[in-house]
């Protein structure tokens, strides 16, 4: 996850007057009836919470780590232990650095005949550096990544697990992206020109970037996605994040009525953020035409616009709060089942 956001605010701003007609992307075509309705299964937390723990044993998984191989590794055991049909879509990431280093995005199939499908993503990578303005020390070593890729991650194990055990007919994809977080840093976005800021932009989500080119099946099998980014800290706030709302208001809405009859709108704000975050979601909307929202943390007074342990080493297991991870795991949950059941 990285500092992203910042120098699209006036561009989303304009544009966002152009987008209350949004639709989800699946009314050109109406999904067959389901065949049959399955109740939507509990979120064990517990469980969520040691899949965080898990990856953070392997520690950093920045690009070219030993962590980041041992972690690969045992993503694809773990999908495919719950019942997944696993793709392993390898690239070569070529970094902001000149560096290029090996990459994987880690795809995680349910129902793999469905022509109707949801996508549920996260970044599996961490930080290669501690280069938060709120970092006082080790600045040049990579960060534990508890909330920023951990949580996420763990989120999606866990329903890829009820997946296993709770069968369904809609077709789901789990996608764990690689190489999010190897971007340019773009703090002094005022000095230089569009160009240049464009240009940065875009040495961020290079997993994602690659998936939008290289599409693991049709376009039109898609209906829509959800993708998590740091989504386990204690007393986490999820407003509704700018390109989502650019690009797929009416699944931002749907999905953020729902947090709320489910008690959870005290995670779920409704309100706007003022900004997009350029995280994977910005480009599968952008290159795929895939429409993909971001459930993304920002407190609404940050120095940096994200937590204070964002990309610095605080970000370890003392962040994360299992209640945090139930809440949007409950409902990434509730949301795919009752699209199973054309309850949606």
């Amino acid at each position: 996850m990285n500092i992203r956001n910042l120098f699209f605010l006036f561009i989303i701003t304009v544009m966002m007057a152009s987008c209350n007609n949004d639709t989800t992307g699946s009314e050109d075509t109406a999904p067959p009836a389901p065949t049959k309705t399955v109740p939507v299964p509990r979120f064990d937390r517990d469980s969520a919470f040691v899949y965080v723990e898990k990856q953070l044993s392997f520690g950093p998984r920045a690009l070219g780590t030993e962590g980041h191989q041992a972690c690969k590794e045992w993503l694809v055991n773990s999908l495919t232990g719950f019942g997944a049909t696993v793709i392993e879509q390898d690239f070569t990431a070529e970094v902001y650095t000149g560096a290029s280093y090996p990459a994987t995005n880690i795809i995680g199939q349910y129902n793999p005949d469905s022509k109707n499908r949801v996508v549920l993503a996260a970044h599996w990578d961490t930080r290669h550096i501690a280069d938060s303005d709120l970092s006082t020390e080790r600045r040049d070593e990579p960060i534990p990544g508890a909330d920023d890729g951990a949580s996420g991650v763990a989120v999606l194990l866990e329903i890829a697990r009820q997946l296993g055990q709770n069968p369904l007919d809609l077709g789901v994809d789990i996608i764990f992206f690689d190489a999010e977080d190897y971007g340019h840093d773009t703090k002094d976005d005022e000095q230089i020109t569009q160009a240049e800021q464009e240009a940065r932009a875009n040495t961020w989500a290079l997993g994602a970037q690659y998936w939008a080119n290289n599409l693991h099946r049709p376009k039109k099998d898609f209906d829509y996605g959800i993708l998590l980014d740091m989504v386990g800290a204690e007393g986490a706030r999820f407003p509704k994040e700018g390109w989502s709302m650019y690009y797929a208001k009416a699944i931002v809405n749907k999905v953020w009525s729902l947090a709320d009859k489910m008690g959870y709108g005290n995670y779920f704000v409704n309100q706007q953020d003022q900004g997009g975050v350029t995280d994977d979601h910005y480009f599968v909307n952008k290159i795929a035409g895939i429409k993909m929202i971001d459930i993304i943390h920002k407190p609404q007074k940050s120095e940096t616009g994200f937590g204070p342990h964002w990309h610095t080493h605080n970000d370890d297991i003392d962040i994360i709060d299992s209640r945090t991870l139930r809440a949007v795991g409950q409902l990434v949950l509730a949301v795919v089942y009752r699209e199973n059941n054309g309850q949606m």
